[in-house]
């Protein structure tokens, strides 16, 4: 039950990438066939995909649904104490039997002939296994070597660092250290460094683009100071900020480095359209922003793991963003928002309070999906042609400064590597 389910290759469209990685083919985004082949290589082989928090499952029994990939997997903690991640189908006729978001539970049964699962997926119980009888006669039954073993939920492999939870349908992947790589670990490690973590709410959003543009999105140092008004005209990013972008080996994942507060005279973005000098806040105490030691400098870093999730720290809002497709043309984001156990009540509010410039009504994020949604809006109508991602050249390598499009480029090159397109 263990093993990657295999999908059949299906034909997908020509594909002429004119120069590397820096014009992409609209049909990366709305091709039908490459949108279940990605399913397969990205979420289902080979990769560590985020489930989400310990804090989310604090007690024996606690749990949580949610998906890899377009499969529905439940993170839970059995009665023992141990985390686990199993599918949410019932072995017997595949139904998702857990409907509930979060809950709490000794068992898993399923609704439709009521097959009982322990926690940690093993079969515990079948109704009429051996048959029912009548007159004296035992009819029915499962088979004599039916073996209970044989028919437990599917369960994931599991990876958990800092209290944050991965899972891989692939138990041959390698370790999550060894995905991630030393280059982005430690900006893992910077967020999440071992204190217990505060789950304070969710966001739920559903976007009309395909999911590869959120991670495009949050490696784009280029457009947040200039889609964002807010970004641009309270500095909390722009383009002169001193900044860093950096990526694992196989550029797959990355960092995006910014320190507010060195950047040049308000004269060098005046001229920039979404920066508006006479902007004030009604409320001040969405600026009410307080260092914190664990910085350890930067006031923002956006760490994209691929494919599914984005660890966000802007200022004193920290979340996790996750990825889940549905179709080639939609993908939900889910925001989780948290603070650490040790914050005072002030920095809590602090957070909830900052949390509202990010999330999907936010001050700076109902920008990202809106523009998301016009660019497939545009690939969907002109299948042939291609973006263009040139900025700061067409090599892929970190860089120092934030007016470059390398970490795009550099997804990219991984993705072809993968799906050799």
């Amino acid at each position: 039950m263990n093993a990657p389910i295999a999908l059949a290759e299906l034909t997908a469209a020509p594909m002429n990438w004119e120069r590397g990685t820096s014009r992409i083919p609209f049909a990366v985004y709305n091709d039908p066939a490459l949108h279940a082949r990605e399913l397969q290589r990205f979420f289902y082989e080979k990769h560590w995909c985020y489930v989400g928090l310990e804090a989310e499952i604090p007690k024996p029994g606690d749990y949580k649904r949610t998906e890899i990939g377009e499969r529905s997997v439940i993170l839970v903690r059995a009665l023992d104490g141990a985390i686990h991640i199993v599918e949410n189908a019932c072995a017997h006729r595949g139904v998702a039997f857990c409907r509930a978001r979060h809950g709490n539970a000794q068992a898993f049964v399923c609704p439709y002939h009521q097959w009982n699962y322990a926690l940690d997926g093993r079969l515990r119980g079948v109704p009429m296994r051996h048959g029912v009888k009548r007159d004296g006669v035992v009819q029915g039954g499962m088979p004599a070597d039916f073996n209970f073993a044989e028919h437990g939920l599917t369960r994931l492999k599991v990876a958990v660092r800092g209290g944050v939870v991965f899972a891989s349908f692939d138990h041959d992947v390698e370790s999550f250290e060894d995905f991630v790589g030393p280059e982005v670990l430690r900006y893992f490690d910077r967020l999440f460094d071992g204190r217990k973590l505060n789950i304070l709410g969710y966001n739920r959003q559903r976007i009309p683009g395909n999911w590869k543009l959120m991670q495009e999105n949050i490696k784009d140092p280029y457009h947040p100071g200039l889609l964002h008004t807010w970004f641009v005209t309270f500095g909390l990013w722009r383009a002169d900020n001193r900044a860093q972008m950096v990526m694992d080996a196989r550029h797959r994942h990355a960092a995006m480095i910014s320190t507010r507060g060195n950047a040049g005279a308000v004269t060098e973005v005046s001229r920039v359209s979404s920066f508006k000098q006479t902007m004030q806040l009604n409320d001040a105490r969405f600026l009410d922003i307080v260092p914190e030691p664990w910085w350890n400098g930067p006031t923002a870093v956006m760490t994209t793991l691929f494919p599914s999730v984005i660890l966000q720290q802007q200022v004193n809002s920290v979340s996790t963003r996750q990825i889940v497709p549905d179709g080639h043309g939609h993908f939900d984001f889910v925001w989780t928002h948290f603070g650490f156990e040790d914050d005072t009540p002030e920095m809590t509010q602090r957070r909830l309070r900052q949390a509202n410039l990010f999330g999907p009504a936010g001050f700076v994020s109902a920008d990202d999906g809106e523009v998301i949604e016009f660019s497939q809006e545009s690939f969907e109508a002109r299948p042939a042609h291609r973006t263009l991602v040139e900025l700061g050249g067409d090599e892929v390598a970190d860089t120092d400064h934030m007016v470059t499009e390398t970490l795009i480029r550099g997804m990219y090159r991984y993705w072809r590597e993968v799906m050799g397109r």
